[in-house]
């Protein structure tokens, strides 16, 4: 029987099963008749507390009036009750068993045995509200509520069941069963389980991802196994969940699994480095990180080193937030007298507070800070407790002269680094040895792909400078350096011409500013008022001068945000007689866009605008601020006029690829400095010039190749509306229309019926519009001929004249706002700027997978200078192949050998000049095609079908029964996290051993059997 469109009865029925079976839940029952159901079952924890914690009756009566009293209390809100509630259940009950007797805490849950606890399941759980509700599943722990979750038919999304449980907490329904809830999730067979926790927005819902359960191939039953099972599913609660201003928050995967990594190390008394990637939660990790380590190590100190200003904020801000006090350091001496004092435990050092000079570079404030901390340090200094020093953006090279520092004064430190970028390769060996290896990693594509952030879309834009009038320049030169001697004219000649550009830098300047508020009438995010964006200037005074030519075109909600102190003292000696300098100039226009303001208030301010009102504060002109530590979801615009690279760069883009509304699909960079110049769909592996000192895997997934991408969208939307009308004929009548996806529209059944129709006509109608509005005035650029754009376009007014009529029809007008503009307002503000011109765009495969997808034709995308020389073109493909293979030689190691072989023997035809040049191609294709994809190769039996196999296939003497054999013993003996883990892997190697009769045998396989991803 097929289990296509699995039925919710059937899917719950399975999961009660797996609960019972495979993680050992006690079953309560279905509880949708029985009376009084509660989210403290007070006769379940009763028998707890007396049975297996051997309270007294009299401690346990208090400890249920305490909790009951503060469950009852329908004053306060969900999220204050809530809180509280998690207080007692973490740290226990204090009660007073008699008079004058000392206070005791009653721990409602064993949190260090989670095995000694009573997990229990319920279904269909009736509980009586304002409007009754019942829950699908509830998990009790102890008979307290710590999980609910809603369960859907496979055929209808997960969403329908996150809003349910959102439905519930309002105090219309259920609320107060919420009080002691912790996790609330939702799933169905064909999505998996989201999760999140008591009033988390549907957006935020979360899906566990790991590398576990292989086994399993019902997504919904992996997640919940991963998620639910008893000591994870504790662990979660005690050590991953905060209460952060207003908003409780649960772990991401990545997060729990890097500090599950992290305490590993540090129980070993080893540092190391944590990379998650920007916008991935990065602060939070330190936070629950910080809490663990505090409870594991009594005389445990934290000491968080940052070198930005809007990281010392934001991570203060975080800790703050979350009600755990941390110190911000005032000087180089204040650091030092609290690292000897006993308290605090938690402190925060901003670097650059300590520079002597302004405007520091980089290395000059490290090393100002370090000579600061050395001049302060007593001869007889002694730090108070056990230190653990993060070290934020740990990538900077001047990290490590800041942990040999650090090593000085605090020896017995155990450092752990924190990055949200890639290192690059020339940091990365002295990173590693600074901070040892990689704890934990979770790269820019991971979290794209497991929709954390965004992805971004890039678009280089240029702007010709020219000079107007090379006589009047000559003239000039001529009347000012009249009295000048030879060499002085010399010597000013050349800084003349290094100053060329400047000659036209207004105009420039003009053009860019032009494009800019181009954009924000035709952009839909910029357009609506949803989004906003930053440009990042190439100096303070050009950032001034931006300000000054938007404010003339009536273009008012942008503000500078600089390192600039707009203070008399900044102008000092800039008078010459001659004019306004360059400083005067800038002080002035700061002077008038602070109007009287101080700047700190004025920049908090903008600041606070710019992330919570963007219509309001729609762009920000930055030079340095802002472009690491400042998280902005409105942000979707960055334009960048300022030469940058690597991470400098890397952290400046993601600064809009936050999560923000539906209408946020991606982040776009627009380039006007050329940093991707090079690239001109060349070698796909290779990012950029701009980002070409990383290593590639560090980086995949960072751009996609905008008008691909937008061509590709633009069709899926337009195949998935023609599929949703598929059942309207030609020649397209209102009334057709209206039949279909209204029914009767006065029969109020009817129009019930079918809004679930109507809803997905409007959201595939607004993305038609959104992705056409993408790239409408680029579409010949895209690919599409002239007949396809006319027809497009009409195309899009049709449709979103039968969304309107529908929702005139329907009544659904009055209920949804559309956010797509009138097509023809759209079309015709859609008008590419004439000053700028496109340079490049890009996409997103390897080398290999080039070879391997287009064949010879790759060769056409390598550059101009590879493409026209065959040896370069052999060269380019060859050494691309031979990375692969030794990348690849642990996992195979007689597979990859004898891979080398034949590619050494092609190459060494190819010089001997034995095999014709298109020939050869052909065999190079072959042979990445077999790299690339071993299991797809004739050479193998069948039953070989993964690459694991296939390994040890090729290094078990090509016996096919005892590689099949060594496979599924593997699969049946390897537990969750086997590697490293000398138990797990004994397991296994004792389980392969009975057939493989040479002990030198065995080390070998397990060596290839821990390479193999798949296991």
């Amino acid at each position: 029987m097929s289990e296509v469109g699995q039925s919710e009865r059937a899917t719950q029925n399975r999961v009660v099963q797996l609960f019972q079976q495979q993680l050992d839940y006690t079953y309560l029952g279905n509880w949708h008749k029985r009376d009084n159901n509660s989210n403290v079952e007070s006769d379940l924890l009763t028998i707890f507390l007396r049975d297996t914690q051997k309270y007294n009756h009299t401690i346990i009566n208090q400890a249920l009036d305490e909790l009951n009293k503060l469950n009852q209390d329908t004053a306060k809100n969900l999220y204050d009750v809530n809180k509280e509630i998690y207080g007692l259940l973490r740290y226990g009950i204090k009660v007073n068993p008699e008079a004058g007797e000392k206070t005791q805490s009653v721990y409602l849950i064993n949190w260090q045995e989670p095995l000694k606890n009573n997990f229990y399941i319920a279904e269909e759980v009736s509980i009586k509200g304002e409007n009754d509700k019942r829950p699908d599943i509830v998990l009790y722990i102890n008979g307290i509520a710590l999980a609910v979750l809603e369960l859907k038919s496979s055929t209808v999304s997960v969403s329908k069941g996150i809003r349910q449980n959102l439905d519930s907490q309002e105090s219309i329904f259920i609320k107060s069963f919420f009080n002691t809830v912790q996790l609330v999730a939702a799933g169905n067979d064909s999505q998996g389980l989201r999760y999140g926790t008591t009033k988390t927005s549907e957006k935020y819902y979360l899906t566990w991802k790991e590398d576990s359960y292989h086994q399993i191939t019902n997504l919904l039953d992996k997640h919940l196994l991963q998620l639910c099972e008893k000591h994870r599913f504790l662990d979660i609660i005690y050590n991953f969940i905060l209460f952060d201003s207003g908003i409780k928050k649960l772990c991401r995967s990545h997060q729990y699994l890097g500090i599950k990594a992290a305490q590993d190390h540090i129980k070993r008394q080893q540092g190391g480095i944590i990379w998650h990637t920007q916008g991935s939660g990065k602060s939070l990790t330190m936070v629950w990180l910080t809490k663990w380590i505090r409870e594991f190590d009594p005389k445990a100190r934290i000491l968080i080193i940052t070198d930005r200003e809007e990281l010392d904020n934001q991570i203060e801000g975080v800790f703050l937030g979350v009600n755990e006090n941390i110190y911000r350091t005032k000087s180089g001496q204040d650091l030092i007298t609290q690292l000897q004092n006993t308290t605090p435990s938690l402190i925060c050092s901003l670097i650059h507070k300590f520079g002597k000079k302004q405007n520091n570079t980089e290395t000059q404030e490290y090393e100002d800070y370090i000579k600061e901390l050395k001049r302060n340090l007593p001869k007889k200094f002694q730090p108070y407790g056990q230190f653990y020093v993060f070290v934020d953006e740990c990538h900077r090279t001047q990290a490590g002269k800041l942990h040999k520092a650090m090593k000085d004064i605090l020896p017995n430190a155990l450092f752990i680094g924190f990055t949200g970028t890639p290192l690059l390769k020339q940091d990365k060996q002295s990173s590693l040895e600074v901070f040892g290896k990689y704890i934990h990693t979770y790269k820019f594509n991971e979290a794209v792909g497991d929709k954390v952030v965004l992805d971004l879309r890039y678009e280089a834009r240029n702007v010709e400078q020219y000079i107007t009038s090379q006589r009047k320049i000559d003239q000039w030169f001529a009347d000012k350096t009249s009295g000048l001697t030879e060499t002085a004219k010399a010597e000013l000649k050349k800084r003349w011409g290094t100053m060329q550009k400047i000659l036209s830098s207004k105009s420039r300047l003009e053009m860019i500013v032009k494009d800019i508020i181009s954009d924000f009438s035709t952009k839909e995010r910029l357009q609506n008022g949803k989004g906003n964006a930053i440009l990042v200037a190439g100096s303070i005074y050009e950032a001034c001068k931006y300000y000054e030519l938007f404010q003339s075109a009536g273009f008012s909600q942008c503000a500078i945000i600089t390192s600039y102190d707009p203070t008399i003292k900044s102008i000092k000696g800039e008078t010459t007689g001659e004019g306004k300098t360059d400083k005067i100039h800038q002080y002035e226009i700061y002077q008038k866009m602070l109007n009287g303001q101080k700047a700190d208030k004025f920049e908090q301010d903008v600041k606070n605008n710019f992330v919570n009102s963007p219509a309001q504060m729609q762009l920000l002109i930055v030079v340095d601020k802002l472009l690491t530590g400042f998280d902005a979801p409105p942000a979707t615009y960055l334009y960048i006029d300022k030469k940058m690279r690597d991470h400098g760069l890397f952290q400046a883009v993601c600064r809009v690829n936050r999560l923000d509304s539906e209408d946020k699909e991606y982040g776009y960079i627009i380039d006007y400095k050329d940093l991707f110049a090079s690239l001109e769909k060349s070698v796909q592996d290779y990012t950029s010039a701009a980002f070409a000192d990383y290593d590639i895997a560090d980086i995949a997934g960072l751009l996609s190749n905008r008008l691909e991408k937008g061509k590709n969208d633009l069709d899926t939307a337009r195949q998935a509306l023609k599929a949703l009308c598929e059942a309207v004929k030609p020649p397209y009548h209102t009334a057709d229309y209206t039949r279909y996806f209204c029914g009767n529209t006065e029969n109020p059944e009817d129009l019930k019926n079918t809004e679930p129709q109507r809803l997905l006509l409007y959201k595939s109608v607004n993305s038609l519009v959104r992705n056409y509005a993408n790239i409408a005035n680029e579409m010949a650029a895209a690919g599409y001929t002239e007949r396809e754009i006319y027809e497009i376009k009409k195309e899009v007014k049709h449709y979103q004249q039968v969304s309107q009529e529908i929702k005139l029809a329907s009544g659904d007008y009055i209920d949804f706002k559309a956010y797509q503009n009138d097509m023809r307002q759209l079309i015709d503000s859609y008008i590419g700027a004439e000053a700028s011109q496109i340079l490049a765009n890009f996409e997103n495969l390897t080398l290999v997978e080039l070879i391997v997808n287009h064949g010879v034709n790759a060769v056409d995308s390598l550059p101009p200078g590879i493409r026209n020389n065959q040896t370069a073109v052999a060269e380019t493909i060859e050494n691309n192949l031979r990375k692969l293979i030794v990348e690849q030689q642990p996992t195979n190691p007689k597979y990859f050998d004898k891979m080398s072989i034949l590619l050494q023997e092609l190459i060494d035809n190819r010089k001997t000049a034995t095999a014709e040049y298109e020939n050869y191609l052909q065999k190079i294709i072959i042979l990445a095609q077999e790299i690339h994809q071993p299991s797809k190769s004739s050479t193998y039996p069948p039953s070989l079908n993964t690459s694991a196999k296939i390994a040890l296939y090729d290094n078990l003497d090509q016996d096919e029964q005892l590689a099949l054999t060594i496979d599924r013993v593997i699969r049946q003996t390897k537990q969750d996290g086997w590697r490293g883990n000398k138990v797990k892997e004994r397991m296994i190697k004792n389980a392969i051993k009975k057939y493989l009769p040479l002990p030198e045998q065995i080390d070998e396989m397990m060596e290839i059997i821990k390479n193999q991803n798949e296991y």
